[in-house]
């Protein structure tokens, strides 16, 4: 097989990786409702269901990124294509939200060894100059799931019953992993190393804080719950940074940040996704609890929104490549904030569907063209031979942007709404995309700390460039 067609193998399977991965985030925001009218969940817990997998996801990919290095990466790759495919089976089959929430952990860990991977394993079989414009390819696909998600996620919920939304991926799964068995070329990265007392931190205090921020608004911010799950997170970050500092292989190099590129890169790519991530787990709730759609009508409503990231990602892509990634971070991120912040100015109940359509367009543009910038950022400010955990790094902060995003804005949400009326969910809809517009905003101020030059060719100059590891 030609360099050429191995190219083109790994980008169609690492992409439907993202694919499968990207659409079970999706696919439940417009099930959100079924849910909780079937299984009799609370807000909070339908904020653990889509959290659960996010979280899951977010402190093992890491780990994922570092077994790939040390097992291989096209191994650990079906291997997490696998659990993926069980756990979603296990997703379908639950009676009750609590087995729901658990196997939405197992579809995490299954998730965070196909993301980084992916990444890594797209990133290593292109060179840099032709990186960004497979990135944007990479990205359009993804854009299948945020476009397809939500209306598969209405017509299965509508037309048949939400278990089918997890049930898709089995046939899925089961298709796939031959290709990858035998189109993927098996590669190793130099660190072999596994942090576990890094692993062990880095899950605790993003567990810590995730559970605070969730809680609340229920059990009171003042209580000692509260309190104590906040402070517990902060205390635990600081010691994961702290080990890290020493580790011999680190879970995350914090050299790295010594990159500019890396670092601003990463802030703006947390605060992107945790203003999108935010923002869609209660718009698909605020089309039918606000406005009276069905699920499918809910998710049909979203398509000028999404469909963005898969016509605009891939030209700007290959625009990253020969401008560099500021303009398209910072400009991405400020039409990501505008689009929200127009959203909030015309929801209201009984809205006209015509006035949402421009804020919604506006603000899927911003949010293509920003994504591949930050991605492309990050993978070429590291080393060739840790583009596994700088791939790993930038996935990592992305979930858990994701899983900052939702927390926050739930809890803005449940402090000036509910589900009592449309009205009041309207309230506390309009009081959340405020909170999006400021994450959106801070994000854009994080990309203008990028390096003002071409991405394509790069090579970390002595101001840029990363310290791979810090030793003892």
């Amino acid at each position: 097989m030609s360099p050429r067609s191995r190219r083109a193998w790994v980008l169609a399977l690492t992409s439907i990786a993202s694919l499968m991965v990207s659409l079970d985030t999706l696919i439940v925001t417009v099930a959100l409702s079924t849910i909780r009218t079937d299984l009799g969940a609370t807000l909070e817990e339908l904020e653990w269901t889509v959290n659960a997998y996010n979280l899951s996801l977010a402190v093992l990919l890491m780990t994922g990124s570092a077994l790939g290095d040390r097992f291989g990466r096209r191994r650990m790759f079906a291997t997490g294509l696998v659990v993926f495919t069980i756990a979603s089976a296990a997703c379908a089959l639950a009676p009750g939200v609590g087995w729901l929430i658990a196997a939405r952990i197992a579809q995490g860990a299954g998730a965070a060894l196909l993301m980084p991977l992916a990444l890594a394993i797209l990133s290593a079989a292109y060179p840099p100059e032709r990186r960004g414009q497979a990135l944007g390819i990479f990205m359009g696909v993804t854009g299948l799931s945020v476009v397809g998600g939500p209306v598969l996620g209405g017509a299965i919920t509508e037309g048949v019953s939400w278990e089918w939304i997890f049930w898709l991926n089995v046939p899925l799964g089961l298709l796939v992993l031959p290709f990858v068995l035998t189109r993927i070329d098996e590669s190793h990265g130099t660190d072999t190393g596994l942090d576990f007392p890094g692993l062990a931190l880095a899950t605790t205090a993003a567990f810590g804080l995730v559970w605070g921020l969730v809680r609340g608004n229920s059990a009171g911010w003042g209580s000692a719950e509260v309190v104590t799950a906040l402070l517990l997170g902060a205390v635990l970050l600081a010691a994961f940074v702290a080990w890290e500092r020493r580790a011999r292989e680190p879970m995350l190099p914090l050299g790295f940040f010594r990159s500019r590129a890396f670092s601003a890169g990463n802030a703006a790519g947390f605060l992107l996704i945790a203003s999108l991530f935010g923002t869609l787990f209660l718009i698909a709730q605020f089309l039918q609890t606000g406005l009276g759609h069905t699920p499918l009508e809910a998710g049909l409503r979203l398509v000028p929104w999404t469909g963005c990231l898969m016509v605009v990602a891939p030209i700007a892509g290959a625009l990253v490549d020969r401008f560099g990634e500021r303009p398209f971070l910072v400009g991405g991120l400020v039409l990501q904030a505008a689009g929200f912040g127009w959203l909030a100015l015309v929801a209201e109940p009984g809205v006209s569907y015509a006035q949402l359509v421009p804020p919604l367009i506006v603000s899927g543009i911003g949010i293509s063209m920003a994504i591949p910038a930050t991605q492309n950022s990050v993978v070429s400010s590291v080393p060739a031979h840790m583009i596994g955990k700088g791939a790993g790094a930038n996935s990592m902060l992305r979930e858990l942007g994701g899983v900052f995003g939702i927390a926050v804005l739930v809890a803005v949400f449940a402090g000036w709404g509910g589900y009592g009326s449309p009205r009041e969910f309207t309230d506390g809809f309009v009081a959340a995309l405020a909170g999006a517009v400021v994450l959106a905003l801070a994000g854009a101020a994080a990309g203008l700390l990028l390096p003002a030059r071409p991405a394509a060719g790069r090579t970390p100059d002595a101001e840029d460039a990363p310290v791979p590891v810090a030793t003892r």
